[in-house]
């Protein structure tokens, strides 16, 4: 798939408040300072499209970018970042889990994990609950530039052992880095992938 246009269309905390659109939406989610917005400026080609922040814990909002005219890329909060407030971290929760229950547009959610750290127990629960909740999603690991490649190898089958312990199979996996644009491409086939399916 060619990025030819992505254009910023609205901002809220609420998801009954999405564009009133019936076009596929592609959401993206997960801890703070995971390099979600990295991400999604290297998958677009626009360096500004999604505000990044050396702060972590930045996006409060559901952010809607209309992309090619055909689908919605989903900025979702980051979570778990644990300076924030009780009440703020609640919030946030309540604004992620909304969208994904009730946000009948959004086809795939894609969890992004630091490919650095061991497992965490929020992510863990968060993958948990997606499973419950029958929402499709994929897992991102990111940030495969700051590791040698047999300690990323080494790291993510810990984390595909972890999920078995739980999981009779795992969902699609994919390893990108912001910084080399490693993984930009099966990311976009994927999307792309489902779009045609969508529309069979």
């Amino acid at each position: 798939m060619d990025i030819k246009s992505a254009e910023f269309v609205i901002s809220n905390t609420d998801w009954r408040k999405c564009p009133n659109s019936q076009l596929p939406e592609f959401a993206f989610v997960g801890r703070s300072n995971v390099g979600k917005s990295s991400l999604i400026n290297m998958l677009t080609n626009r360096k500004g499209l999604a505000m990044t922040s050396s702060k972590p814990g930045k996006t409060l909002l559901i952010n809607h970018f209309l992309i090619n005219n055909k689908w919605f890329l989903v900025d979702l909060p980051g979570y778990g970042y644990v300076t924030q407030s009780k009440t703020i971290r609640q919030n946030l929760k309540e604004i992620i889990r909304n969208y994904m229950l009730y946000r009948q547009q959004m086809t795939n959610l894609f969890v992004l994990i630091d490919c650095r750290l061991a497992p965490q127990q929020i992510d863990i629960e968060f993958i948990t609950w997606l499973g419950e909740k029958e929402i499709p999603f994929c897992i991102v690991f990111t940030k495969i530039d700051k590791l040698s490649k047999g300690k990323l190898t080494e790291n993510i089958d810990f984390y595909k052992q972890k999920l078995l312990e739980t999981w009779e199979e795992l969902p699609p996996i994919f390893i990108t880095s912001a910084q080399t644009a490693e993984g930009k491409t099966e990311l976009l086939n994927y999307i792309e992938q489902i779009l045609k399916l969508s529309v069979l």
